[in-house]
């Protein structure tokens, strides 16, 4: 039997949102996964890596997948539930976790580190970034591109202007990283299926991944919700597609 509207929006609101895990969403929503495999190619650099930092690491959980960490490793993120989170699973590893807001300076001193890496960062400093490697050292991040899962957000807010679905294009990164004197070593991006089986998923989503719709809650959403259910039961998966690109880039020796 289908399960309610009511019954769906219940369980999506009461499921925990901290850390950057998103089994919950295991069966009820799916994503296709970028070609090149940023966890492992993370991992090749660490294991190289004498001192590396993983900025706005959520829980720790792409962090500690990581088969050998280097002898200095240091994680900072800013949100409370998933500092927590990230020190119960990355202290045991040796990693340091360190609460920090997100906005520059990084609490740490000049050419500290020789591998940087961030998966999906909300903000990118790149002047910082560059401040804290060593000559020699390299920035590796996988983020999100230009209007990801934007089926979904316009659902919500609407069209967006030019503007608003350009934001986090690669061209920029790559203007920002040589605008903070680092060298651009490689830049690639994909566009990937996504979809939504069940109303609850899609609550789920916009509860954790908070930027989508900005200030989001059932209550104000309710009638577009109850909308998207009842489309979703007579058509199908929501389908959207996100974006995501990989950067690196070095400092020079």
């Amino acid at each position: 039997m289908a399960r309610t509207f009511e019954d769906l929006v219940a369980e999506a609101e009461s499921a925990p949102v901290e850390g950057w895990d998103f089994s919950w969403l295991r069966g009820r929503a799916t994503e296709q996964r970028p070609s090149w495999g940023y966890q492992g190619m993370m991992g090749e650099r660490m294991a190289r890596a004498s001192a590396a930092l993983d900025i706005q690491t959520g829980g720790g959980e792409v962090l500690a997948g990581v088969p050998k960490l280097p002898p200095l490793a240091v994680a900072t993120e800013s949100w409370p539930p998933n500092v927590a989170k990230a020190t119960r699973l990355l202290h045991p590893l040796g990693v340091l976790v360190v609460a920090d807001e997100d906005e520059p300076p990084l609490p740490f001193g000049d050419g500290a580190f020789d591998l940087v890496v961030s998966r999906h960062p909300v903000t990118v400093w790149w002047e910082e970034i560059a401040r804290v490697l060593r000559p020699g050292g390299t920035y590796f991040s996988q983020q999100v591109g230009p209007a990801s899962v934007f089926e979904l957000v316009e659902y919500f807010l609407g069209p967006q202007p030019e503007e608003v679905r350009r934001r986090r294009h690669p061209d920029d990164a790559h203007r920002a990283a040589v605008a903070a004197g680092l060298e651009l070593v490689d830049l690639r991006s994909e566009s990937l299926r996504t979809e939504f089986f069940d109303v609850g998923a899609v609550i789920y989503f916009l509860r954790k991944v908070i930027w989508m719709v900005p200030g989001f809650t059932v209550d104000q959403y309710r009638d577009r919700l109850r909308q998207l259910h009842d489309r979703i039961r007579s058509e199908g998966p929501f389908v959207a597609h996100t974006t995501r690109f990989l950067v690196e880039a070095r400092k020079p020796a």
